[in-house]
Formats: C-alpha cells, structure tokens, sequence
C-alpha cells in the first residue's frame, strides 16, 4: 500500500526540532498518515540565523528538517537540503531561502510552512509551535542573562538545572494548541535538551494545552548524555527536565534504550564527553509514568547519502532505530 494512501489512524503529534524529530519523523510517517510536527522556534545559528538578522525572518532550519522528514517526493526533498557551498549564498540551504521567501511573499510564516508542504508532498503536517519572532535566555544564578539559542548549546551549566525562558514570551500558536488537543498520541521527541526541547515547551500555553488534552504523553528519551550540560543525568533526570519545562507532572510513558552499544561507539563518544544515559531502575519503578525500557539503538551506521542531509552533517553512530521507536508508539496508542 503507498505510504500517502493509509488508511487514517491515530492522530500523532511529535514535539521537539532538529535531528531527533527528522528521525523519528522520517519512520513514523510509515505507520501514520495523521502526523503534525511541532517545532520549536528559537533557532538562531548558521543560515537560519543570518535570515533572521538580515531579513527579520522567522526561522525555518528545523521546520525545514521536519517537512523533509515527512516528505514523499525523494528529488525535491534533496533540493530543500542542497546547501550552496560558494559564493554570497555559501552555507544557506535552499529549502531555508524558500521558506523565508514564501514568507516574504505571503506575509505569512504559517502560509509558507503549508506552501513548502505542498511543494514537497508531505505526509501530515509541520506546525511551528509559535509564531513570535522570539529567542531562548538563559539566566544564570548571579542574574546574568545569555541570549541565544546557538550560543547556549555549547555553555557548560556545571551540574546546574539551567532556568531557561522565551524572550519576549511566546504566544503559542492556534493551529498548534488545536493540534495538541485534538491528538489521540503527544511524543516528546529526542533531541537536546535544553536548545530543542525547552524552547517548545516553554511557550506560553503549552503547558495548559498539555493538561488539558485527553492523549497520551510519551517522552522518548537521549541516547547519549551531552558535555557540560546533562553530564551523569539518568533517564528519570531527563523526564524530570521535561516536565519541570512542561509544569508539572504531565507524562504518561517514557521510552528509553536499555541496551549499551558496542564499547568501540562508546570510545568514540567517551573522547568528546558524550556518554551513554544510564537508566534507574529503582527510580523509574516507583515514578507516575510507565518506563518501558527497550533495545532501541540502530544496529546499522548511517550512511549519509549527500552533504546536505541533515543528519550526515551530524555524527550519528550512536542513533536511535527509529523504526522501534515508531512501532512501540503504536503499541502505546493500542494498549
């Protein structure tokens, strides 16, 4: 059967940005043809940052990963990812110069998300999660406050549980409220933290929203720990970040690898920093979601077919197997 003539099924949203929901995405569109991505708006490095600062552009980086993940056309997919390489246009990548332009043109970020979906032949939809041109703050405990996305990702927080916040705040956008509320599934995607996950859950009305759906909440937790921010933090830590920035006890399952990789891939990270998330038994027993502890890492090493791929850019060798994290969310939803 083609994957665009499924028959309807469960309504799924997926939270996050980034490469986590890319991969999540990519193989849970094979299982449901009611898929909205929601994605975090406060992106400011690379090409996406140069828009916003020459252009007073929203940023379409990771709405841009998310409509090629959910994409049915393989060539124009390829052509939203082809990153220029010289010239005036050197390290923009084309689907983020189309964005920006249809947003130009229409006046609308919202109608360029739904036009760039038409353009690609996108299974579901990709919702920003608000439509404020706004930017993640980090304010230290001496009251110094960081301002940027792109430069918070890479501070060292020393064993602190950062206070983050939206500047100015965020208002969430309908579309994305009426999205959550009418989901039968919510999924936290993997991702980082702090730079991926906090600056979609901080917008103001997400959390009421959460509360106030009838779906299921699933938090699909890291893989691997990231230096200077999530250093020695359990998979119980990552749930308790998620729902200290969703306010309150919000989660019904967190999904979680219970399988150490290979000790070579392991080396490989441990020179970086990066280490695998441990799990608590003990902790995750007693706590009010269900843990569902599971062989989740991909036994194959992603062969990156072109530059422009947003997840060959990245080392991945360490990844989750996207396809059993899709297949045990359909679990979820029929249990």
């Amino acid at each position: 059967m083609n994957e665009r003539e499924l028959p309807r099924g469960p309504r799924i949203v997926v939270i996050g940005g980034g490469t986590g929901s890319f991969t999540l995405l990519k193989d849970l569109k094979r299982y449901v043809q009611d898929l909205t991505a929601l994605v975090n708006m406060a992106d400011d490095g690379g090409s996406t940052g140069q828009l916003r600062d020459e252009l007073g552009a929203l940023p379409p980086g990771d709405v841009r990963q998310c409509l090629v993940a959910l994409s049915n056309s393989p060539r124009v997919r390829d052509l939203f990812n082809y990153r220029f390489e010289e010239g005036t246009l050197a390290g923009h990548a084309f689907g983020n110069l189309l964005l920006s332009a249809l947003e130009k043109m229409t006046g609308s970020f919202a109608e360029a998300v739904e036009g760039a979906g038409e353009i690609l032949a996108i299974t579901g939809r990709v919702l920003p999660m608000t439509l404020d041109d706004v930017h993640l703050e980090l304010v230290a405990p001496d009251g110094t406050v960081t301002s940027s996305q792109f430069v918070i990702q890479d501070m060292d927080f020393a064993g602190v549980r950062p206070q983050l916040r939206l500047s100015p705040p965020a208002r969430l956008n309908p579309a994305a409220r009426q999205a959550i509320m009418q989901a039968s599934l919510i999924v936290i995607a993997p991702g980082n933290l702090y730079t991926s996950l906090a600056p979609a859950l901080l917008v103001d009305g997400v959390s009421e929203a959460l509360a106030a759906a009838t779906a299921r909440k699933v938090y699909v937790c890291n893989l691997v720990t990231k230096p200077g921010q999530t250093d020695g933090m359990t998979v119980s830590d990552y749930a308790a970040e998620i729902e200290r920035f969703m306010d309150g006890p919000k989660l019904d399952y967190v999904i979680y690898n219970n399988v150490k990789p290979d000790p070579e891939l392991i080396d490989k990270y441990a020179h970086d920093g990066e280490y695998p998330v441990e799990w608590d038994d003990a902790t995750l027993t007693k706590a009010h979601y269900r843990a569902k502890g599971l062989d989740l890492v991909a036994r194959e090493i992603w062969q990156g077919a072109s530059a422009g791929d947003p997840i060959a850019a990245t080392r991945t060798f360490i990844r989750h197997d996207a396809d059993k994290v899709a297949r045990e969310l359909m679990k979820i939803y029929f249990d």
